[in-house]
């Protein structure tokens, strides 16, 4: 299966030359160079041309730091694209941002939450079961970095990942062939603690802490991994 990733933000300066992109990051977590899965990778942020959604394999959305309600000029042809990928059945996975983008073009809220800063490790209690994670525990405990969420899903689409700071943190479309999540399983362990510190400053030095100290939880990373993989090869033609 062919990946088109469409890489919306880029990982901040400081740390890009010790962990890449996040198409890289994307491309490690599917564990590409095990044949089942090949890239290829679009600059919607630099205004990247679209293409056809009906003519992919499957499409997957990065995170970023921009807002939906933002105003750049490449997010309307990415939400026309994000409608036409759903009208035509096309797998497409969105994470973060792309969670958020993903349900605002199909009729869902995203707003800056009033919670704040939701940092490092979170832990979000598993409200579905769609068949691709059907073995999936009560629980899963997953990296995050966001102040957005989505406030209101689409009437298309289920929550199957919640918390009490994040109650729409996973969504999966009554179609089965959208899905998303809020937090990152693509983070590594060592990203995902810098990305943290870097907010200090930014957010609150107690949410940072918090955040920092979170990580001495497990992380559960790797088993959604395993069910992202799973739902695309689900959905191979």
């Amino acid at each position: 299966m062919r990946i088109t990733i469409l890489e919306t933000g880029y990982v901040p300066e400081k740390l890009r030359p010790e962990f890449g992109t996040y198409p890289q990051m994307f491309e490690r977590m599917l564990g590409g160079a095990d044949g089942d899965f090949s890239f290829d990778v679009i600059a919607v942020a630099d205004n990247g041309m679209l293409p056809d959604p009906a003519q992919l394999d499957a499409i997957l959305i990065t995170g970023s730091p921009a807002g939906v309600y933002e105003d750049h000029p490449w997010l309307p042809p990415l939400r026309d694209f994000i409608r036409k990928a759903y009208s035509a059945q096309t797998p497409m996975l969105g994470v973060c941002f792309g969670h958020q983008i993903i349900a605002d073009a199909l009729g869902g809220k995203v707003e800056k939450s009033r919670k704040g800063w939701g940092l490092g490790r979170h832990t979000y209690t598993v409200r579905s079961r769609p068949n691709f994670m059907v073995e999936a525990p009560e629980t899963f405990a997953i990296a995050c970095s966001h102040q957005d969420q989505v406030i209101e899903p689409p009437a298309e689409a289920e929550v199957i990942l919640a918390s009490d700071f994040t109650p729409n943190a996973g969504l999966f479309y009554k179609s089965g062939k959208a899905l998303s999540f809020q937090p990152h399983p693509e983070f590594v362990e060592k990203y995902a603690q810098a990305l943290v510190d870097l907010r200090r400053g930014i957010a609150p030095d107690d949410v940072v802490d918090a955040g920092l100290k979170s990580f001495d939880k497990q992380s559960d990373s790797s088993r959604v991994a395993k069910y992202i993989r799973a739902f695309f090869l689900n959905n191979a033609s």
